[in-house]
């Protein structure tokens, strides 16, 4: 019987192995009949298989992982802080987009609440006019940017443009008033990317007096600035509480990440992706540091807020936060442009800039907004740069398709017929090809006479008392000329000669953004985060 169960088992694992032998032989079969099948294949099928299943696999990896998902809203939050903002529902949907946006908008609104120490600051009187400013490279691994120590906080100013109706890029601020070096300040209203800079969003000061606001003096604002003692405020005050803390230097901007030494992002990146970014933090020795990152190019993709804030803390940072960034992010030294901004147009119409000065007391500012009751934003209609691209882009004469002629055999006589299609020639008329020049985006005043066409927006009237304003994402940054989502309202023009913001900074506040610097301050609370 032990013999009979013995011959069973020796026959049951022959069959074993001959079954996987065949399944073997099968599958290598299959695969070669596939593999033939798969160079039977045209060039465009294959590109097109493979690019389906490179589809399938990443889209299951973005949508059905951990890591993937992750990665998706890390872009949603990159998109979120640029002028294109509305895209990022393509990362993780509209729904989920506008979620992120309030979780961003909660955070700055919590963290710019605390108020600072202001006895926290104990200024070195000891140091030599010699050493006014220190300008250092930096870099990490994704970006390239310049640090700026400055070492007497009382030598910097507030700087606004010198004349009406258009913004000043900073080197010219910088040689116009003899400025030892500066770096662009805050927010304004930016219709597509392409404003004048003429539209400030928030409150400026310089020299202690107020030279532009769009709230009543009991509506905080998100402010940088500067007492006349040197110390530097971040956070949300009141024009009412910059005036008794005797604040002579600020404009409105956000985020706020270092309050009273402490940091204020303690987990993840600080939501707001990677950007080009301006920042400012003082330490307690009273020196001013100065941070520009280039971003959005590919020697620099730009940095996240908490790379930032971390820099600042190795510094002994005890106070920071964000000016615009973005596009308008840029340091200038010695009258040269040091960092590479991100415009395709390089220096951008700013109207504001924190400039330093050898001789602080001398420099007088003037209010260029002083009497304005609208004030045009600009955009794409009357740019100039945009607009001399488009015309070249118009003047390129069309490429000439070239007529085939046909050779005549020696056997044949060329025929004398004037028929384009015997000729081998075409009945088409070159000149009426496609220039392939586009229209800019319509901002509703002609191309023709901008500066006759008044703005459409009526003119602001006071904000309800209730209304808490907070910067939204820069253009800069930036931020993104679609940039704010808010609709504050501007304050009523006071006797002191405060001018009221243009009709267009209570519409959709399309702030420069600085990406964390890309928001556009002085916007309600429902406003989305800085873009540029």
């Amino acid at each position: 019987m032990q013999k009979y169960d013995n011959i069973s088992l020796v026959l049951i694992f022959f069959d074993i192995e001959s079954s996987n032998r065949i399944l073997e032989q099968e599958r290598n079969n299959l695969g070669s009949s596939i593999i033939e099948h798969f160079r039977s294949y045209s060039w465009l099928k294959r590109i097109l298989l493979v690019i389906a299943v490179c589809t399938f696999l990443s889209s299951s990896f973005l949508f059905l992982t951990p890591p993937g998902t992750f990665i998706r809203e890390y872009l949603a939050k990159t998109v979120i802080t640029t002028q294109h903002r509305d895209w990022a529902w393509i990362f993780v949907g509209a729904q989920r987009r506008d979620q992120m946006v309030l979780e961003m908008q909660n955070l700055t609104e919590v963290n710019s609440v605390e108020k600072q120490d202001l006895q926290a600051v104990q200024f070195n009187t000891n140091r030599s006019i010699e050493s006014l400013v220190k300008v250092e490279d930096i870099s990490g691994q994704f970006w390239k940017g310049k640090k700026m120590y400055v070492y007497d906080p009382r030598t910097i100013r507030v700087v606004v443009p010198a004349k009406q109706g258009e913004g000043e890029r900073i080197t010219s601020m910088v040689q116009r008033t003899g400025a030892v070096a500066g770096v662009n300040g805050g927010g304004f209203n930016d219709p597509d990317g392409l404003g004048n800079g003429f539209a400030p969003i928030g409150a400026i000061m310089s020299g202690g007096e107020i030279l532009y606001t769009d709230q009543e003096g009991s509506i905080p604002q998100h402010i940088v600035g500067f007492t006349k003692e040197g110390t530097l405020i971040i956070g949300k005050y009141t024009i009412d509480d910059l005036l008794k803390l005797g604040v002579t230097d600020a404009v409105s901007f956000y985020p706020r990440v270092i309050a009273n030494g402490k940091p204020l992002i303690t987990s993840g990146d600080g939501g707001w992706g990677r950007a080009p970014r301006t920042a400012v933090g003082q330490k307690a020795d009273g020196t001013v540091i100065f941070i520009v990152i280039d971003g959005r190019q590919t020697q620099s993709v730009g940095a996240t807020l908490k790379e930032v804030q971390d820099m600042f803390l190795a510094d002994g940072v005890i106070n920071a936060g964000f000016l615009d960034g973005g596009a308008s992010s840029e340091m200038v030294y010695n009258d040269e442009l040091i960092t590479k901004p991100s415009s395709r147009y390089g220096e951008r119409r700013l109207p504001s800039a924190f400039l330093v000065f050898d001789h602080p007391d001398e420099v007088k500012v003037k209010n260029v907004w002083a009497g304005l009751t609208n004030i045009d934003p600009g955009g794409a209609y009357d740019h100039p740069d945009f607009l001399k691209e488009q015309a070249e882009i118009k003047a390129k004469p069309p490429k000439a398709t070239p007529k085939p002629t046909a050779t005549p055999t020696p056997s044949q006589k060329p025929e004398s017929s004037n028929d384009p299609v015997k000729n081998g020639g075409t009945t088409q008329n070159p000149s009426e090809s496609d220039n392939g020049s586009g229209k800019p985006s319509s901002t509703g005043k002609p191309q023709t006479s901008p500066t006759t066409t008044p703005t459409s927006t009526p003119t602001p009237t006071p904000p309800a008392s209730s209304a808490t304003p907070t910067p939204t994402p820069g253009t800069g940054g930036g931020t993104t000329g679609s940039g704010g989502s808010s609709t504050g309202a501007s304050a009523t023009p006071k006797p002191s000669a405060t001018p009221t913001p243009s009709s267009n900074s209570t519409q959709g506040q399309q702030g420069s953004s600085n990406g964390a610097n890309g928001a556009t301050p002085s916007q309600p609370v429902t406003s989305s985060p800085p873009v540029k």
